[in-house]
């Protein structure tokens, strides 16, 4: 297959225009989301949903995230990442997995439902995690492009995919909410350096290789602004997989906690790596394609 989006192949980073719609699906007045909203989401690349889950359905997802973090010996130890240093959780990867409540999550129409329409196209979960960032001690994420990282060492073809952040915590402007860089979606961010053997085992505590440069990322930074999107637990913010996006470390003593999916389009599935020499393991990029079996809202009675 043509490499549309090269990345970790040239001695110079480039800027590259998007090759893919924003938004497949076409609006219609029974879509999942307004006019106004899929408008916004194609324009900026990314969305808020303000009280997405009741309080009921949002203390069921808190209790699942509390025994995830409780009882580590529990999960599949690979998919337990933790910060540089010390034994702070810092992602639970594949909890859609490991945990009932988060495999309903997964499949709610109010997400996956979107998702599918935005796509234009049957999802599948290519990603799953809980990203935690405890008081005091929760480290940053550094700016990236998601879909440069899935495309370089995940095989992901086109720009079809997008993740959803649901909420668990409040999301402030002190505890190292998300950052955004509305617009810059539109814009391909390539990098340079080869892709090092097994790159997943260092990159998801600190990522050193498909991070921009300093000079493409002023360039986007001036041409779009940064937003930090927040709002109490039961939010959900949705962003496109090119939207150029990163977090500060929390030094305040209130902990961050999200539930992560990410939905790529069962037509956009993974093939052979473009810049790595083999394929990132099953619970970070999802191999098995198994489409969402979207369910309508009724997250407390079937899964509790």
């Amino acid at each position: 297959m043509q490499d549309v989006y090269p990345s970790r192949c040239a001695a110079e980073p480039e800027l590259l225009p998007r090759q893919d719609p924003v938004v497949h699906g076409e609006w219609r007045p029974d879509a999942p989301l307004t006019r106004a909203q899929t408008e916004q989401f194609e324009r900026n690349g990314y969305l808020v949903i303000e009280n997405a889950f009741d309080p009921a359905e949002l203390e069921a997802l808190q209790n699942a995230t509390g025994r995830l973090l409780a009882d580590p010996s529990s999960l599949d130890r690979e998919t337990i990442i933790t910060e540089r240093g010390s034994d702070e959780i810092r992602s639970i990867f594949a909890i859609h997995e490991q945990s009932r409540v988060m495999a309903r999550l997964a499949a709610d129409e109010r997400l996956a439902g979107v998702a599918s329409f935005l796509l234009g196209d049957d999802v599948y979960v290519h990603q799953s995690r809980l990203n935690y960032k405890p008081g005091f001690k929760g480290k940053e994420f550094f700016w990236h492009s998601d879909f440069e990282t899935w495309h370089t060492e995940d095989g992901m073809p086109r720009m079809r995919a997008l993740s959803m952040s649901v909420l668990l915590a409040a999301n402030t402007p002190h505890n190292g909410p998300l950052m955004v860089m509305p617009g810059s979606h539109r814009t391909y961010v390539t990098c340079v350096g080869e892709t090092p053997e097994d790159h997943y085992r260092m990159s998801l505590k600190k990522q050193e290789y498909g991070v921009p440069d300093e000079l493409s990322l002023a360039t986007l930074a001036q041409q779009h602004g940064i937003d930090a999107p927040t709002g109490p637990p039961g939010t959900v913010i949705l962003f496109d997989c090119n939207l150029m996006h990163g977090s500060n470390g929390n030094i305040t003593p209130f902990p961050r906690a999200n539930a992560f999916l990410v939905y790529n389009a069962m037509s956009n599935r993974l093939q052979k790596p473009f810049a790595a020499d083999k394929p990132r393991p099953q619970f970070i990029a999802d191999r098995t394609f198994q489409p969402v079996a979207i369910r309508s809202p009724a997250l407390l009675e079937e899964a509790a």
